[in-house]
């Protein structure tokens, strides 16, 4: 039997329908609300983990590209790709510095109400703090801060701050005192390493839970060897620093896999949406993606130095003659042949594009096998061992592979020694490896010079996280080095063939090999923009760029 609907019964029964219709609308609402603010996401792959993500101590390709959005120095580099990319720009600085003192005071006052990602106030104080923890965890580029002055007696422990650093946190103000000129300074001020950290942050390097920082991302969910995040820093909008990007992702992910086959085709089959840009595209794969993914695809020219330490503080490479005989042994066309094709031949540290590049033949010519062996009996060096280092990745490990055979072929008794690309560069860079020989490599920090000679300034040598690998400690390149930076950077062409001299002096002695210049990748998945992302010359991926396709 049916039920009547009389005038008493409808009235509860409509109200009922509305409160359900109202109930699915504000659902569907609430759904498109929060459709619009869904959180965007993308993955990157790569096979060289950070050597550290903490800003006072990363100093490698993939700890840039994560620090500099997530630390902000007082100055800092344009968001651009390009020569415009080099260009230092005002960062947590409310302009570029007043210099005075003949080039020897640096003042600058900070942004006014600046916070760190988790809201704690930014206080002048806490840059001197940073960059005396820099020089306690003995930071890959820390010989750059030593004409401060005081630095070395801080470093000493002499003192218990850089006396040549003051600070007022009324005024926002900090000062830097040099012990001599030194043209390129502001770009020092612009390393993600001088950016503030708390005055809380403890004075030993983090490896998973990361100092907040003042930047338009944050870094979460670190787990070394691993993977880690940037993650929006919804505070960083509030402080409207001009000329860096707010970003349009909300969450980089990374996650390191074991080789760059897997890589490659993560990102060719749109599993992942980025190929890690320091690592060369597997040759077996380098034509499909060239054919099948060319509108997201493409070789970056960088300023850079790739390089074979030889280690002057033990036998054999303390002898010239060995050192001579090990520069005649390689062919550099097989090395750039084994990069891939994403090496230039080269035989000079100061690459092509950077002020001081030698034009000279090469100091040792190569291959040439007689001369090595000839020059490795003069010596009396004839099977001596010799211990190679490479990352245990392609293509680093077949161009170590290949140097170990080079050197065999000189008359050494070389044997291999594959590292983990993780601990790869700590562990040459420890004096208790005694690491004899191996590989090497620097990308720009800044477009000068010295950024690249750096890696022989006998200021770079430490017991630990040393970046002078071969240990290069030459009276005179130091005498060059510290007349040449005095030298204003808008004065750079001047000074130019002193530059190559030091560069040529160095190649002469065989400090080094250098054996090329490389290129990079820029690869995505077709869910990224690729025409708007910037690839920046200092720090190569600029993930605040990045867009997704609409």
């Amino acid at each position: 039997m049916k039920r009547l609907i009389t005038a008493k019964s409808w009235w509860p029964l409509l109200a009922a329908a509305l409160l359900l219709l109202a109930g699915v609308a504000a659902v569907a609402a609430h759904a498109s609300t929060a459709h619009q603010g869904a959180t965007t996401s993308v993955t990157v792959d790569t096979s060289s983990p950070p050597n550290s993500l903490d800003p006072q101590s990363g100093y490698t390709v993939s700890a840039g590209e994560a620090d500099w959005l997530a630390y902000t120095p007082l100055l800092t580099y344009a968001h651009k790709s390009g020569v415009a990319g080099t260009q230092v720009i005002p960062g947590i600085a409310m302009a570029l510095p007043t210099i005075t003192d003949g080039g020897k005071t640096y003042t600058l006052t900070l942004r006014a109400g600046l916070k760190y990602s988790d809201g704690t106030p930014v206080v002048a104080g806490d840059v001197k703090f940073a960059i005396q923890r820099a020089l306690k965890l003995n930071w890959g580029a820390s010989s750059f801060l030593m004409p401060i002055v005081g630095a070395q007696a801080f470093l000493d422990g002499k003192s218990t701050s850089i006396t040549g650093i003051t600070t007022n946190d009324a005024k926002r103000t900090v000062t830097f005192k040099l012990t001599s000129p030194v043209g390129d300074f502001s770009n020092v001020l612009a390393f993600p390493a001088t950016s503030p950290v708390s005055q809380k942050t403890p004075l030993t390097v983090q490896t998973t839970t990361m100092p907040p920082g003042v930047g338009p991302y944050m870094l979460e969910n670190v787990v070394p060897n691993s993977s880690y995040e940037l993650v929006k820093n919804p505070l960083f909008a509030s402080f409207h620093i001009p000329g860096i990007p707010l970003g349009h992702i909300d969450e980089i992910k990374f996650q390191i896999v074991s080789n760059n086959l897997t890589e490659a085709e993560d990102v060719l089959d749109n599993r992942v949406d980025a190929f890690d840009v320091g690592d060369a595209v597997p040759a077996t794969l380098l034509q499909q993606i060239q054919k099948q993914a060319s509108d997201r695809f493409a070789k970056e020219t960088v300023a850079s130095t790739s390089y074979f330490f030889l280690n002057q503080r033990i036998p054999p490479f303390n002898n010239v003659l060995a050192r001579e005989a090990a520069a005649y042994s390689i062919d550099r066309s097989d090395l750039a042949r084994l990069a891939g094709g994403f090496v230039s031949p080269s035989c000079y540290f100061i690459p092509v594009g950077i002020v001081g590049h030698p034009t000279v033949p090469c100091a040792y010519p190569s291959p040439n096998i007689a001369k090595a062996r000839a020059l490795l009996k003069q010596a009396h060096l004839m099977g001596a061992p010799v211990s190679v280092y490479a990352e245990a990745k392609s293509p680093g490990q077949e161009e170590g592979q290949y140097y170990a055979s080079a050197l065999k072929q000189a008359g050494f008794d070389p044997t291999v020694k594959l590292v983990d690309p993780a601990i790869y560069w700590t562990t040459i860079g420890n004096v208790k490896t005694k690491a004899q020989t191996g590989m090497g490599g620097q990308f720009l920090d800044f477009p000068a010079p010295d950024d690249f000679l750096l890696l022989i300034d006998a200021r770079n040598i430490h017991p630990t996280h040393s970046n002078n690998f071969g240990n290069v400690d030459d009276k005179w390149i130091q005498s060059q080095l510290v007349k040449l930076e005095a030298v204003p950077s808008s004065k750079l062409s001047t000074i130019a063939k002193q530059w190559a001299a030091v560069d040529e002096y160095q190649a002469k002695k065989a400090y080094t090999i250098v054996w090329g210049s490389a290129e990079l990748v820029k690869f995505f998945s077709d869910r990224i923009d690729f025409s708007s992302a910037v690839f920046q010359p200092l720090f190569f991926n600029d993930y605040s760029t990045w867009q997704l396709k609409s």
